[in-house]
């Protein structure tokens, strides 16, 4: 027979005992992949040296000053690619949710986005070719069978996409637009890794919330936070390699998946990458309708390089668009539907206000007036 206080504190005891073993659980993955990562990413930088698979800064938009190794997102893919298949054999990644044909799915459509992102490296695609690889990566996650069954509704319950077309569009819409945002974006030392690392520990949290302990959302969502992480201890500037075209795009579309599996949790991940998916609208509705150019031909007009001519340097931007994505990111974690949209609202006020407080202090530079 229990002494009375013991019988009191036992179910206590247990509970705070079965949430370490879950904390534990849960970070295995996470540091497995950070540590692989960080020694991925250093073999990988010597590769690219050796193959001389390097940016050159020949361009006025490209402010590095030597040339730098690319393929760096060779190392996140990898240590995804290894780390997802070694969790998978021990059981946790599979669930009722996600399938081995969508794991599949995912591996084959990275692996495809690192070919393209490698030619590209090396070779110098047309954005025409460039757009092949990220098309077939999509194509691989419908054929796969991935769907989106329902969104939320935001004057309340759910949207069902029943026919066979609103979910493959929808799918094809957002993670093309995902991939080209962090495309788009990969512009200072450190963004899209440190935005991808915030995006994805953020999904995993939303994962707590709806899904199972260990599903495979969370562990994915951990695995891909703990790789990036790894690689941007070597991509934070200075810089000593970059992610190149295959990484880049791999971060979006890990980014824009993980959204989908976490229960279609579109607006959560909008409100993550909010700040540069609107800076991406503007700078193609301007390249396009004003300035009568390709939208993907690059120049120094992002929001990331107009930080830099207000004046502040490469890490302080980076800073800056991390503290935008954390505290927009983390908003979604405490609203249903209804509140991210007006969230989304406010988004939209701070990143125009953001855009005439730029403006005013490029104007306000010397040489500038």
């Amino acid at each position: 027979m229990l002494w009375p206080p013991c019988t009191y504190f036992n179910p206590i005891l247990t509970d705070i005992m079965d949430n370490l073993i879950l904390f534990k659980t849960y970070l295995l993955p996470f540091v497995s992949a950070l540590g692989l990562s960080l020694i991925l990413t250093y073999f990988i930088r010597r590769l690219a040296l050796k193959f001389k698979i390097v940016d050159v800064p020949n361009e006025s938009r490209k402010i590095h000053n030597q040339p730098i190794p690319e393929m760096g997102g060779l190392a996140i893919y990898l240590t995804f690619l290894i780390l997802t298949l070694i969790f998978y054999r021990s059981g946790l990644i599979i669930d009722g949710r996600i399938e081995l044909k969508h794991l599949l799915g995912i591996l084959i459509g990275g692996a495809i986005l690192m070919i393209g992102g490698f030619l590209d490296d090396k070779y110098g695609l047309k954005p025409l070719q460039q757009f092949v690889s990220p098309v077939l990566a999509v194509s691989t996650i419908l054929l796969t069978g991935f769907s989106i069954a329902y969104i939320s509704n935001p004057l309340g319950g759910l949207i069902y996409l029943q026919t066979v077309i609103w979910s493959p569009a929808l799918i094809i819409v957002w993670l093309l637009g995902m991939m080209y945002t962090t495309k788009f974006l990969d512009g200072l030392d450190g963004l899209v890794a440190g935005v991808s690392v915030i995006g994805s520990i953020i999904l995993f949290l939303v994962s707590l919330f709806w899904d199972v302990p260990l599903s495979g959302t969370s562990i994915l969502a951990l695995i891909l936070a703990g790789a990036t992480l790894g690689f941007l201890v070597w991509n934070f500037h200075p810089a000593k390699i970059f992610l190149g075209e295959g990484g880049s795009l791999f971060l979006g579309f890990m980014l824009g998946i993980l959204a989908i599996i976490s229960g279609a949790k579109i607006a959560t991940a909008l409100l993550i990458m909010g700040i540069p998916i609107l800076d991406v609208i503007w700078v193609i509705i301007r390249r396009v309708f004003k300035e009568k150019k390709s939208a993907f031909k690059g120049d120094r007009k992002h929001l990331h390089f107009r930080l830099l001519d207000a004046g502040l340097n490469q890490r302080q931007a980076v800073l800056f668009l991390y503290l935008l994505t954390l505290i927009f990111g983390s908003a979604s974690l405490f609203q249903q539907t209804g509140g991210k949209l007006i969230t989304l609202g406010v988004l939209v006020l701070v990143m125009l206000l953001l855009a005439l407080w730029l403006v005013l202090r490029y104007k306000k530079r010397p040489g500038k007036a």
